[in-house]
């Protein structure tokens, strides 16, 4: 597991996101950013998308993999670890975040 104070990405998750770096022909000066942004069933919910740095970014280093926080959103994504499942119920990204009070079935959205 790749660790930084902020956030923890497993190895899974960041293999998964090279892999997209790679097929989508992004180049790696760009970075993946992690956000939260209102909406979702419970009220916030978890942004994923490709993006050029920010002045008051939060700029995590994992291999070649620069991931974006942006100030608001680190205070919601503090502790938060990264995971990739691609098991029998579903594939994608899963947030395990140590913050969140409630989670909808989804696990897309949740609350503090």
């Amino acid at each position: 597991m790749n660790t930084n104070e902020l956030i923890q990405i497993t190895d899974k998750a960041l293999d998964q996101i090279q892999t997209i770096f790679e097929s989508e022909g992004k180049d790696y000066s760009k970075g993946l950013r992690l956000a939260v942004v209102g909406g979702g069933c419970s009220g916030l919910q978890y942004k994923i998308e490709f993006s050029e740095p920010k002045d008051k970014d939060n700029i995590l280093e994992y291999n070649d993999v620069k991931v974006l926080i942006d100030p608001k959103s680190s205070i919601y994504l503090k502790g938060v670890v990264l995971d990739f499942k691609d098991g029998l119920n579903g594939k994608g990204f899963v947030f395990e975040n140590p913050n969140a009070k409630n989670t909808c079935g989804c696990g897309e959205s949740f609350t503090v």
